[in-house]
Protein backbone atom coordinates (compact mmCIF):
# COMPACT_ATOMS: atom_id res chain seq x y z
CA UNK A 1 0.00 0.00 0.00
CA UNK A 2 1.15 3.53 -0.67
CA UNK A 3 1.33 6.03 2.13
CA UNK A 4 1.26 9.79 1.72
CA UNK A 5 4.54 11.46 2.61
CA UNK A 6 4.38 14.30 5.08
CA UNK A 7 6.34 16.64 2.86
CA UNK A 8 7.25 16.23 -0.78
CA UNK A 9 5.56 12.89 -1.31
CA UNK A 10 2.21 13.89 0.19
CA UNK A 11 -0.86 13.32 -1.90
CA UNK A 12 -1.88 16.33 -3.91
CA UNK A 13 -5.38 17.65 -3.37
CA UNK A 14 -7.76 16.83 -6.20
CA UNK A 15 -7.91 19.44 -8.89
CA UNK A 16 -7.90 19.87 -12.62
CA UNK A 17 -5.89 17.21 -14.35
CA UNK A 18 -4.39 17.85 -17.76
CA UNK A 19 -5.83 15.80 -20.54
CA UNK A 20 -3.60 13.97 -22.94
CA UNK A 21 -1.45 16.42 -24.82
CA UNK A 22 -1.46 19.09 -22.09
CA UNK A 23 1.00 19.73 -19.32
CA UNK A 24 0.62 21.95 -16.22
CA UNK A 25 3.24 24.50 -15.27
CA UNK A 26 4.34 23.98 -11.63
CA UNK A 27 4.69 27.07 -9.51
CA UNK A 28 2.95 29.38 -7.11
CA UNK A 29 0.29 31.45 -8.75
CA UNK A 30 -2.29 32.48 -6.16
CA UNK A 31 -3.53 35.36 -8.27
CA UNK A 32 -3.02 33.80 -11.65
CA UNK A 33 -3.88 30.73 -13.56
CA UNK A 34 -2.18 28.56 -16.08
CA UNK A 35 -3.24 28.46 -19.68
CA UNK A 36 -2.37 25.50 -21.83
CA UNK A 37 -2.46 24.40 -25.43
CA UNK A 38 -1.85 21.15 -27.21
CA UNK A 39 1.84 20.29 -26.94
CA UNK A 40 2.30 20.61 -30.68
CA UNK A 41 0.44 23.88 -30.90
CA UNK A 42 2.13 27.04 -32.10
CA UNK A 43 1.69 28.93 -28.87
CA UNK A 44 3.44 28.51 -25.54
CA UNK A 45 1.83 28.01 -22.18
CA UNK A 46 1.76 31.31 -20.29
CA UNK A 47 0.79 32.46 -16.83
CA UNK A 48 -2.19 34.80 -16.87
CA UNK A 49 -3.89 37.02 -14.31
CA UNK A 50 -7.52 36.17 -13.52
CA UNK A 51 -7.85 34.20 -16.75
CA UNK A 52 -6.57 37.03 -18.98
CA UNK A 53 -3.18 36.75 -20.68
CA UNK A 54 -0.66 39.34 -19.54
CA UNK A 55 -0.04 40.51 -23.09
CA UNK A 56 -3.77 40.90 -23.65
CA UNK A 57 -4.60 43.35 -20.84
CA UNK A 58 -5.00 46.31 -23.18
CA UNK A 59 -7.20 44.35 -25.48
CA UNK A 60 -9.29 43.17 -22.57
CA UNK A 61 -9.83 46.70 -21.27
CA UNK A 62 -11.20 47.82 -24.62
CA UNK A 63 -13.33 44.81 -25.22
CA UNK A 64 -16.29 46.00 -23.11
CA UNK A 65 -19.26 47.01 -25.23
CA UNK A 66 -17.86 45.70 -28.48
CA UNK A 67 -19.25 42.74 -30.41
CA UNK A 68 -17.42 39.51 -29.64
CA UNK A 69 -15.81 37.75 -32.61
CA UNK A 70 -15.82 33.96 -32.72
CA UNK A 71 -12.58 32.61 -31.24
CA UNK A 72 -10.02 30.88 -33.38
CA UNK A 73 -9.65 27.14 -32.83
CA UNK A 74 -6.51 27.66 -30.74
CA UNK A 75 -8.22 30.32 -28.61
CA UNK A 76 -11.21 28.04 -28.18
CA UNK A 77 -8.89 25.32 -26.91
CA UNK A 78 -7.44 27.79 -24.39
CA UNK A 79 -10.89 28.89 -23.33
CA UNK A 80 -11.94 25.32 -22.59
CA UNK A 81 -8.96 24.84 -20.29
CA UNK A 82 -9.33 28.15 -18.43
CA UNK A 83 -12.02 29.17 -15.95
CA UNK A 84 -14.59 31.44 -17.57
CA UNK A 85 -14.28 34.01 -14.82
CA UNK A 86 -12.81 34.79 -11.40
CA UNK A 87 -13.77 32.25 -8.79
CA UNK A 88 -15.11 29.72 -11.32
CA UNK A 89 -13.75 26.23 -11.77
CA UNK A 90 -12.30 24.81 -14.93
CA UNK A 91 -15.01 22.96 -16.90
CA UNK A 92 -14.84 19.26 -16.21
CA UNK A 93 -12.53 19.70 -13.21
CA UNK A 94 -14.91 17.89 -10.92
CA UNK A 95 -14.63 14.80 -13.12
CA UNK A 96 -10.84 14.79 -13.36
CA UNK A 97 -8.98 14.42 -10.03
CA UNK A 98 -5.52 15.96 -9.98
CA UNK A 99 -2.29 13.96 -9.97
CA UNK A 100 -1.60 12.22 -6.70
CA UNK A 101 1.90 11.61 -5.35
CA UNK A 102 2.66 9.18 -2.55
CA UNK A 103 5.54 7.09 -1.23
CA UNK A 104 5.36 3.30 -1.12
CA UNK A 105 7.05 1.32 1.64
CA UNK A 106 8.05 -1.25 -0.99
CA UNK A 107 10.65 1.21 -2.22
CA UNK A 108 13.04 0.08 0.50
CA UNK A 109 12.66 -3.58 -0.51
CA UNK A 110 13.36 -2.73 -4.16
CA UNK A 111 16.41 -0.69 -3.20
CA UNK A 112 17.76 -3.42 -0.90
CA UNK A 113 17.39 -6.21 -3.45
CA UNK A 114 19.05 -4.18 -6.17
CA UNK A 115 21.91 -3.11 -3.90
CA UNK A 116 22.61 -6.72 -2.89
CA UNK A 117 22.73 -8.25 -6.37
CA UNK A 118 24.77 -5.26 -7.54
CA UNK A 119 27.13 -6.08 -4.63
CA UNK A 120 27.56 -9.67 -5.86
CA UNK A 121 28.25 -8.48 -9.41
CA UNK A 122 30.94 -6.05 -8.25
CA UNK A 123 32.47 -8.78 -6.07
CA UNK A 124 32.82 -11.03 -9.11
CA UNK A 125 34.48 -8.21 -11.04
CA UNK A 126 37.40 -7.77 -8.66
CA UNK A 127 37.77 -11.28 -7.16
CA UNK A 128 40.47 -12.25 -9.68
CA UNK A 129 42.55 -9.06 -9.80
CA UNK A 130 43.14 -8.73 -6.07
CA UNK A 131 44.86 -12.15 -6.04
CA UNK A 132 46.12 -12.01 -9.62
CA UNK A 133 49.39 -13.79 -8.76
CA UNK A 134 47.44 -16.76 -7.34
CA UNK A 135 45.30 -17.18 -10.47
CA UNK A 136 48.34 -16.68 -12.71
CA UNK A 137 50.00 -19.65 -11.03
CA UNK A 138 46.85 -21.79 -10.96
CA UNK A 139 45.88 -21.35 -14.61
CA UNK A 140 49.43 -20.87 -15.90
CA UNK A 141 48.66 -17.59 -17.68
CA UNK A 142 50.22 -14.12 -17.76
CA UNK A 143 49.21 -11.13 -15.65
CA UNK A 144 47.62 -9.57 -18.74
CA UNK A 145 45.22 -12.53 -19.00
CA UNK A 146 44.12 -11.94 -15.41
CA UNK A 147 43.82 -8.19 -16.06
CA UNK A 148 41.42 -8.98 -18.89
CA UNK A 149 39.17 -10.83 -16.44
CA UNK A 150 38.61 -7.38 -14.97
CA UNK A 151 38.72 -5.38 -18.19
CA UNK A 152 36.12 -7.62 -19.86
CA UNK A 153 33.58 -5.86 -17.62
CA UNK A 154 34.63 -2.56 -19.17
CA UNK A 155 34.89 -3.91 -22.70
CA UNK A 156 31.46 -5.54 -22.73
CA UNK A 157 29.74 -2.44 -21.41
CA UNK A 158 30.62 -0.10 -24.27
CA UNK A 159 28.86 -1.87 -27.21
CA UNK A 160 26.01 -3.22 -25.09
CA UNK A 161 25.01 -0.05 -23.27
CA UNK A 162 22.88 1.27 -26.13
CA UNK A 163 20.63 -1.80 -26.49
CA UNK A 164 20.55 -2.09 -22.68
CA UNK A 165 19.36 1.48 -22.13
CA UNK A 166 16.87 1.07 -24.97
CA UNK A 167 15.53 -2.01 -23.21
CA UNK A 168 15.32 -0.12 -19.92
CA UNK A 169 13.32 2.68 -21.54
CA UNK A 170 11.00 0.40 -23.51
CA UNK A 171 10.91 -2.87 -21.56
CA UNK A 172 10.86 -1.30 -18.12
CA UNK A 173 12.66 -1.45 -14.81
CA UNK A 174 11.59 -4.95 -13.75
CA UNK A 175 12.67 -6.69 -16.96
CA UNK A 176 16.07 -5.00 -16.83
CA UNK A 177 16.51 -5.99 -13.18
CA UNK A 178 15.61 -9.61 -13.93
CA UNK A 179 18.16 -9.77 -16.75
CA UNK A 180 20.89 -8.27 -14.58
CA UNK A 181 20.26 -10.55 -11.62
CA UNK A 182 19.69 -13.63 -13.80
CA UNK A 183 22.85 -13.27 -15.88
CA UNK A 184 24.83 -12.53 -12.74
CA UNK A 185 23.60 -15.80 -11.24
CA UNK A 186 24.29 -17.76 -14.45
CA UNK A 187 27.84 -16.43 -14.72
CA UNK A 188 28.57 -17.39 -11.13
CA UNK A 189 27.48 -20.99 -11.75
CA UNK A 190 29.55 -21.26 -14.95
CA UNK A 191 32.66 -20.33 -12.95
CA UNK A 192 32.03 -23.28 -10.66
CA UNK A 193 32.89 -25.55 -13.58
CA UNK A 194 36.24 -23.85 -14.22
CA UNK A 195 38.20 -25.06 -11.19
CA UNK A 196 40.76 -26.99 -13.19
CA UNK A 197 44.08 -25.68 -14.40
CA UNK A 198 43.32 -26.13 -18.09
CA UNK A 199 39.89 -24.46 -17.96
CA UNK A 200 40.83 -20.80 -17.98
CA UNK A 201 38.49 -20.28 -20.95
CA UNK A 202 35.54 -21.47 -18.85
CA UNK A 203 36.25 -18.97 -16.09
CA UNK A 204 36.55 -16.29 -18.79
CA UNK A 205 33.16 -17.37 -20.17
CA UNK A 206 31.59 -17.04 -16.74
CA UNK A 207 33.18 -13.63 -16.29
CA UNK A 208 31.84 -12.55 -19.68
CA UNK A 209 28.31 -13.45 -18.57
CA UNK A 210 28.79 -11.43 -15.39
CA UNK A 211 30.09 -8.51 -17.44
CA UNK A 212 26.93 -8.59 -19.59
CA UNK A 213 24.87 -8.63 -16.38
CA UNK A 214 26.71 -5.50 -15.28
CA UNK A 215 25.32 -3.65 -18.30
CA UNK A 216 21.81 -4.15 -16.89
CA UNK A 217 22.89 -3.12 -13.38
CA UNK A 218 25.02 0.02 -13.51
CA UNK A 219 22.38 2.21 -15.15
CA UNK A 220 19.63 1.44 -12.66
CA UNK A 221 20.47 3.48 -9.50
CA UNK A 222 19.20 6.81 -10.79
CA UNK A 223 16.13 5.19 -12.40
CA UNK A 224 15.20 3.36 -9.19
CA UNK A 225 15.69 6.55 -7.18
CA UNK A 226 13.52 8.60 -9.54
CA UNK A 227 10.71 6.07 -9.95
CA UNK A 228 10.41 4.98 -6.31
CA UNK A 229 11.65 7.84 -4.08
CA UNK A 230 10.46 11.34 -3.25
CA UNK A 231 12.28 14.60 -4.06
CA UNK A 232 14.01 14.75 -0.66
CA UNK A 233 15.14 11.12 -0.94
CA UNK A 234 16.37 10.71 -4.51
CA UNK A 235 20.02 11.62 -3.94
CA UNK A 236 20.27 9.46 -0.83
CA UNK A 237 18.52 6.57 -2.60
CA UNK A 238 20.82 6.83 -5.61
CA UNK A 239 23.86 6.99 -3.34
CA UNK A 240 22.63 3.90 -1.47
CA UNK A 241 22.10 1.98 -4.72
CA UNK A 242 25.60 2.87 -5.88
CA UNK A 243 26.83 2.03 -2.39
CA UNK A 244 25.85 -1.60 -2.97
CA UNK A 245 28.21 -1.77 -5.95
CA UNK A 246 30.99 -0.09 -4.02
CA UNK A 247 30.45 -2.42 -1.08
CA UNK A 248 30.75 -5.36 -3.45
CA UNK A 249 34.12 -4.05 -4.59
CA UNK A 250 35.16 -3.66 -0.95
CA UNK A 251 34.14 -7.26 -0.18
CA UNK A 252 35.94 -8.33 -3.36
CA UNK A 253 39.12 -6.75 -2.02
CA UNK A 254 38.74 -8.29 1.43
CA UNK A 255 37.45 -11.88 1.05
CA UNK A 256 39.39 -13.50 -1.86
CA UNK A 257 42.82 -13.14 -0.20
CA UNK A 258 41.31 -14.75 2.92
CA UNK A 259 39.34 -17.49 1.15
CA UNK A 260 42.07 -18.31 -1.40
CA UNK A 261 45.49 -17.92 0.24
CA UNK A 262 48.60 -18.37 -1.86
CA UNK A 263 49.16 -22.13 -1.58
CA UNK A 264 50.56 -22.84 -5.02
CA UNK A 265 52.78 -25.59 -3.65
CA UNK A 266 49.53 -27.51 -2.94
CA UNK A 267 47.42 -27.35 -6.09
CA UNK A 268 44.61 -29.51 -4.73
CA UNK A 269 44.12 -27.27 -1.70
CA UNK A 270 44.24 -24.20 -3.92
CA UNK A 271 41.56 -25.69 -6.23
CA UNK A 272 39.41 -26.51 -3.19
CA UNK A 273 39.68 -22.92 -1.92
CA UNK A 274 38.80 -21.46 -5.32
CA UNK A 275 35.84 -23.83 -5.57
CA UNK A 276 34.60 -22.73 -2.13
CA UNK A 277 34.68 -19.07 -3.22
CA UNK A 278 32.89 -19.79 -6.50
CA UNK A 279 30.14 -21.97 -4.98
CA UNK A 280 29.51 -19.52 -2.17
CA UNK A 281 29.10 -16.70 -4.68
CA UNK A 282 26.71 -18.80 -6.77
CA UNK A 283 24.50 -19.62 -3.80
CA UNK A 284 24.13 -15.96 -2.82
CA UNK A 285 23.51 -14.90 -6.45
CA UNK A 286 20.78 -17.56 -6.80
CA UNK A 287 18.99 -16.41 -3.65
CA UNK A 288 19.02 -12.81 -4.83
CA UNK A 289 17.67 -13.77 -8.25
CA UNK A 290 14.72 -15.53 -6.59
CA UNK A 291 14.05 -12.45 -4.46
CA UNK A 292 14.20 -10.26 -7.56
CA UNK A 293 11.57 -12.40 -9.27
CA UNK A 294 9.29 -12.28 -6.23
CA UNK A 295 9.62 -8.76 -4.84
CA UNK A 296 11.04 -6.42 -7.51
CA UNK A 297 8.15 -4.44 -9.03
CA UNK A 298 8.07 -2.10 -12.02
CA UNK A 299 6.83 1.03 -10.23
CA UNK A 300 4.70 2.13 -7.28
CA UNK A 301 0.95 2.69 -7.52
CA UNK A 302 1.36 6.46 -7.35
CA UNK A 303 4.31 8.56 -8.58
CA UNK A 304 6.57 9.70 -5.72
CA UNK A 305 7.16 13.24 -7.02
CA UNK A 306 5.71 15.90 -9.29
CA UNK A 307 8.55 15.30 -11.75
CA UNK A 308 7.46 11.67 -12.12
CA UNK A 309 3.79 12.66 -12.26
CA UNK A 310 4.56 14.89 -15.25
CA UNK A 311 6.14 11.98 -17.12
CA UNK A 312 3.70 9.30 -16.03
CA UNK A 313 1.08 9.37 -18.78
CA UNK A 314 3.31 9.93 -21.81
CA UNK A 315 2.53 7.48 -24.64
CA UNK A 316 5.41 4.96 -24.95
CA UNK A 317 4.82 4.40 -28.66
CA UNK A 318 6.14 7.89 -29.40
CA UNK A 319 9.50 7.36 -27.69
CA UNK A 320 12.56 8.16 -29.82
CA UNK A 321 15.77 6.71 -28.41
CA UNK A 322 17.94 8.31 -31.09
CA UNK A 323 16.45 11.72 -30.36
CA UNK A 324 17.13 11.26 -26.67
CA UNK A 325 20.80 10.50 -27.40
CA UNK A 326 21.06 13.54 -29.66
CA UNK A 327 19.54 15.77 -26.99
CA UNK A 328 22.06 14.57 -24.42
CA UNK A 329 25.06 15.25 -26.65
CA UNK A 330 23.74 18.74 -27.42
CA UNK A 331 23.73 19.45 -23.69
CA UNK A 332 27.16 21.02 -23.03
CA UNK A 333 27.10 20.58 -19.21
CA UNK A 334 26.29 16.90 -19.70
CA UNK A 335 29.16 16.44 -22.18
CA UNK A 336 31.57 17.99 -19.67
CA UNK A 337 30.17 15.73 -16.95
CA UNK A 338 30.56 12.75 -19.28
CA UNK A 339 34.29 13.44 -19.66
CA UNK A 340 34.98 14.19 -16.00
CA UNK A 341 32.99 11.19 -14.76
CA UNK A 342 34.86 8.96 -17.21
CA UNK A 343 38.22 10.23 -16.01
CA UNK A 344 37.51 9.93 -12.29
CA UNK A 345 35.75 6.58 -12.35
CA UNK A 346 38.12 5.16 -14.96
CA UNK A 347 41.04 6.01 -12.68
CA UNK A 348 39.36 4.09 -9.86
CA UNK A 349 38.84 1.07 -12.11
CA UNK A 350 42.49 1.13 -13.12
CA UNK A 351 43.80 1.34 -9.55
CA UNK A 352 41.45 -1.45 -8.44
CA UNK A 353 42.58 -3.76 -11.24
CA UNK A 354 46.30 -3.15 -10.73
CA UNK A 355 46.41 -2.77 -6.94
CA UNK A 356 47.73 -6.27 -6.29
CA UNK A 357 50.58 -5.78 -8.75
CA UNK A 358 51.49 -2.38 -7.28
CA UNK A 359 51.61 -3.66 -3.69
CA UNK A 360 53.44 -6.92 -4.43
CA UNK A 361 56.13 -5.02 -6.34
CA UNK A 362 57.40 -3.77 -2.97
CA UNK A 363 55.82 -6.22 -0.50
CA UNK A 364 55.96 -9.77 -1.76
CA UNK A 365 53.47 -12.20 -0.23
CA UNK A 366 51.21 -9.44 1.16
CA UNK A 367 48.05 -10.31 -0.76
CA UNK A 368 45.88 -9.98 2.35
CA UNK A 369 47.21 -6.51 3.14
CA UNK A 370 46.76 -5.49 -0.49
CA UNK A 371 43.12 -6.44 -0.09
CA UNK A 372 42.86 -4.39 3.09
CA UNK A 373 44.31 -1.38 1.30
CA UNK A 374 41.69 -1.78 -1.42
CA UNK A 375 39.01 -2.10 1.26
CA UNK A 376 40.14 1.17 2.83
CA UNK A 377 40.06 2.85 -0.57
CA UNK A 378 36.48 1.80 -1.21
CA UNK A 379 35.14 2.40 2.31
CA UNK A 380 36.40 5.99 2.19
CA UNK A 381 34.46 6.48 -1.04
CA UNK A 382 31.37 4.81 0.45
CA UNK A 383 31.33 7.20 3.40
CA UNK A 384 31.67 10.09 0.98
CA UNK A 385 28.80 8.69 -1.11
CA UNK A 386 26.37 8.56 1.81
CA UNK A 387 27.35 11.94 3.26
CA UNK A 388 27.18 13.60 -0.15
CA UNK A 389 23.83 11.97 -0.89
CA UNK A 390 22.33 13.29 2.34
CA UNK A 391 23.82 16.74 1.72
CA UNK A 392 22.56 16.91 -1.85
CA UNK A 393 18.99 16.07 -0.87
CA UNK A 394 18.89 19.37 1.00
CA UNK A 395 21.35 21.63 -0.85
CA UNK A 396 21.60 20.41 -4.49
CA UNK A 397 25.21 21.69 -4.66
CA UNK A 398 26.36 18.98 -7.04
CA UNK A 399 29.71 20.35 -8.22
CA UNK A 400 31.17 21.17 -4.95
CA UNK A 401 32.36 17.68 -4.19
CA UNK A 402 34.96 15.25 -5.50
CA UNK A 403 34.46 12.37 -3.03
CA UNK A 404 31.65 9.95 -3.72
CA UNK A 405 31.83 10.82 -7.42
CA UNK A 406 29.83 7.80 -8.59
CA UNK A 407 26.42 8.67 -7.09
CA UNK A 408 27.00 12.39 -7.61
CA UNK A 409 27.61 11.86 -11.30
CA UNK A 410 24.40 9.86 -11.76
CA UNK A 411 22.19 12.31 -9.90
CA UNK A 412 23.83 15.40 -11.42
CA UNK A 413 23.28 13.94 -14.90
CA UNK A 414 19.59 13.34 -14.20
CA UNK A 415 19.18 16.91 -12.91
CA UNK A 416 20.83 18.70 -15.83
CA UNK A 417 19.26 16.48 -18.53
CA UNK A 418 15.67 16.17 -17.19
CA UNK A 419 13.29 15.05 -18.66
CA UNK A 420 15.53 12.73 -20.69
CA UNK A 421 15.64 9.13 -19.51
CA UNK A 422 17.68 8.47 -16.36
CA UNK A 423 18.79 5.14 -17.80
CA UNK A 424 20.19 6.77 -20.93
CA UNK A 425 22.21 9.43 -19.11
CA UNK A 426 23.50 6.94 -16.53
CA UNK A 427 24.38 4.47 -19.27
CA UNK A 428 26.43 7.02 -21.17
CA UNK A 429 28.27 8.01 -17.99
CA UNK A 430 29.15 4.39 -17.31
CA UNK A 431 30.22 3.86 -20.92
CA UNK A 432 32.64 6.78 -20.60
CA UNK A 433 33.96 5.29 -17.35
CA UNK A 434 34.53 1.89 -19.00
CA UNK A 435 36.37 3.43 -21.96
CA UNK A 436 38.66 5.49 -19.74
CA UNK A 437 39.04 2.48 -17.43
CA UNK A 438 40.34 0.27 -20.25
CA UNK A 439 42.72 2.97 -21.52
CA UNK A 440 43.99 3.82 -18.04
CA UNK A 441 44.44 0.17 -17.06
CA UNK A 442 46.44 -0.65 -20.17
CA UNK A 443 48.55 2.52 -19.94
CA UNK A 444 49.16 2.32 -16.19
CA UNK A 445 49.89 -1.41 -16.40
CA UNK A 446 52.52 -0.76 -19.05
CA UNK A 447 54.07 2.04 -16.99
CA UNK A 448 54.16 -0.18 -13.90
CA UNK A 449 55.88 -3.02 -15.71
CA UNK A 450 58.42 -0.74 -17.42
CA UNK A 451 59.03 2.04 -14.89
CA UNK A 452 57.36 1.00 -11.63
CA UNK A 453 54.17 1.94 -9.75
CA UNK A 454 55.23 5.55 -9.15
CA UNK A 455 55.15 6.38 -12.86
CA UNK A 456 51.71 4.85 -13.23
CA UNK A 457 50.34 6.81 -10.27
CA UNK A 458 51.73 10.10 -11.60
CA UNK A 459 50.02 9.36 -14.91
CA UNK A 460 46.66 8.99 -13.16
CA UNK A 461 47.16 12.10 -11.00
CA UNK A 462 47.66 14.27 -14.08
CA UNK A 463 44.43 13.03 -15.60
CA UNK A 464 42.47 13.50 -12.39
CA UNK A 465 43.70 17.10 -12.17
CA UNK A 466 42.26 17.65 -15.66
CA UNK A 467 39.00 16.14 -14.44
CA UNK A 468 38.84 18.54 -11.48
CA UNK A 469 39.25 21.55 -13.77
CA UNK A 470 36.51 20.34 -16.14
CA UNK A 471 34.18 19.67 -13.21
CA UNK A 472 34.49 23.28 -12.11
CA UNK A 473 33.28 24.39 -15.56
CA UNK A 474 29.99 22.49 -15.42
CA UNK A 475 26.96 24.77 -15.23
CA UNK A 476 24.53 23.63 -12.56
CA UNK A 477 21.07 23.78 -14.19
CA UNK A 478 18.90 21.61 -11.93
CA UNK A 479 15.84 21.08 -14.12
CA UNK A 480 14.23 18.21 -12.20
CA UNK A 481 14.67 20.03 -8.89
CA UNK A 482 13.00 23.11 -10.38
CA UNK A 483 9.98 21.04 -11.44
CA UNK A 484 9.62 19.55 -7.96
CA UNK A 485 9.75 22.88 -6.11
CA UNK A 486 7.77 24.87 -8.71
CA UNK A 487 9.38 27.57 -10.83
CA UNK A 488 8.25 31.18 -10.62
CA UNK A 489 11.40 32.96 -11.75
CA UNK A 490 11.07 34.95 -14.95
CA UNK A 491 14.71 34.25 -15.74
CA UNK A 492 13.78 30.75 -16.82
CA UNK A 493 12.46 31.20 -20.34
CA UNK A 494 11.72 27.62 -21.25
CA UNK A 495 11.30 24.31 -19.54
CA UNK A 496 11.59 21.13 -21.64
CA UNK A 497 8.66 18.86 -21.02
CA UNK A 498 9.29 16.14 -23.54
CA UNK A 499 9.60 12.85 -21.74
CA UNK A 500 11.52 9.85 -23.04
CA UNK A 501 8.27 8.92 -24.74
CA UNK A 502 7.67 12.12 -26.67
CA UNK A 503 8.86 12.52 -30.22
CA UNK A 504 8.45 16.19 -30.92
CA UNK A 505 10.08 19.03 -29.05
CA UNK A 506 7.65 20.62 -26.65
CA UNK A 507 8.38 23.53 -24.32
CA UNK A 508 6.42 25.60 -21.87
CA UNK A 509 7.21 29.32 -22.04
CA UNK A 510 6.69 31.06 -18.71
CA UNK A 511 6.15 34.73 -18.00
CA UNK A 512 5.97 36.73 -14.78
CA UNK A 513 2.86 36.43 -12.71
CA UNK A 514 0.54 39.44 -12.79
CA UNK A 515 0.93 41.67 -9.76
CA UNK A 516 -2.52 43.20 -9.98
CA UNK A 517 -5.96 41.97 -10.97
CA UNK A 518 -7.72 43.33 -14.02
Amino acid sequence: MARADAEEGAAVAPGPSPAKGYLPVPGEAPAGRVSAEPQNGPKACCLVGNGVPRDGRAAASGAVGRPQTPPAPEEETQARLLPTGPGEETPGAEDRPGPRTALSTRRFVVLLIFSLYSLVNAFQWIQYSIISNVFEGFYGVSSLHIDWLSMVYMLAYVPLIFPATWLLDTGGLRLTALLGSGLNCLGAWVKCGSVQQHLFWVTMLGQCLCSVAQVFILGLPSRIASVWFGPKEVSTACATAVLGNQLGTAVGFLLPPVLVPNTQNNTDLLACNISTMFYGTSAVASLLFILTVIAFKEKPQYPPSQAQAVLKDSPPEEYSYKKSIRNLFKNIPFVLLLITYGIMTGAFYSVSTLLNQMILTYYEGEEVNAGRIGLTLVVAGMVGSILCGLWLDYTKTYNFFMTGYLPLGFEFAVEITYPESEGTSSGLLNAAAQIFGILFTLAQGKLISDYGPKAGNIFLCVWMFVGIILTALIKSDLRRHNINIGITSSDIKALPVDSPTDQESKTIMMSKQSESAI
